[in-house]
């Protein structure tokens, strides 16, 4: 499959992921980039993570979600909105689906970017299950946000119906490549950097300043670029 560098002009980003740190391993230089050039983008975070550290789940939960506004806060985001699903058993219920419905209705993303549903995804091993059913469930919540049909109970709320234009998908076979610059894959290292606890909570992890302009080169070269962030890209319709 041929990749193509992404051109199309975004201008409201609404990334849905399952946890904290789930958009510092590279997508966040894609965020950079965009912030940068004046997109407004969001952060949906769909579990407060509580069941991804050594340590108490109720300690995490106020960890975490610390952490994370700090991560925001280095790729210029300024919206974050974090569910309270259970970390690590997320289903993909209606109320999972309705939920994230209501967010992109509320925020009216032109893109929603989020993690590949591939149980082998392009970074390695095994995908984990909550990001699994994250992925799946945005779908099906794209598809809801656009149909007033679909959880009339919404526009009750005052949520109208919102069509999304292409949804993104990282850890996926890619389509596409945003082509990003050294100070974009700089700011990508700084927001993993500021998960502090969670990454010391797991000693073998490798080192964000090595591993992520790596992997991020990786992608340029395909493009022809010193660095890029790659997705699979569908155009909705």
């Amino acid at each position: 499959m041929q990749i193509e560098t992404f051109t199309a002009e975004v201008k409201r980003v609404l990334c849905v992921v399952a946890h904290p740190d789930d958009m510092e391993y590279g997508a966040s230089a894609a965020v950079a980039h965009w912030t940068n050039s004046g997109a407004h983008v969001a952060y949906l975070l769909l579990t407060h993570g509580e069941a991804g550290m050594q340590r108490s789940p109720d300690e995490a939960a106020r960890v975490r979600p610390e952490e994370q506004r700090a991560a925001c806060a280095t790729v210029g985001v300024d919206q974050l909105t974090i569910l309270d699903h259970p970390d690590g058993v997320l289903e993909m219920t209606l109320d999972l689906r309705r939920d994230i419905a209501r967010e992109i209705r509320r925020f009216e993303p032109d893109t929603v970017l989020t993690s590949t549903w591939d149980v082998e995804p392009t970074w390695g091993g095994l995908n984990q299950a909550d990001h699994r059913v994250a992925g799946l469930s945005v779908v099906d919540a794209i598809a809801a946000a656009g149909n007033r049909w679909i959880f009339p109970e919404l526009i009750t709320e005052g949520f109208q119906p919102h069509a999304v234009t292409r949804l993104m998908v990282t850890g996926s076979t890619p389509t596409h490549a945003v082509v990003v610059d050294r100070a974009d894959v700089d700011r990508a290292v700084a927001s993993l950097q500021c998960h502090t606890a969670y990454l010391a909570d797991l000693p073998n992890h490798p080192v964000p300043s090595e591993f992520i302009p790596e992997a991020l080169a990786g992608a340029g070269q395909i493009v022809g670029a010193d660095h890029a962030v790659a997705f699979r890209v569908f155009e909705m319709r």
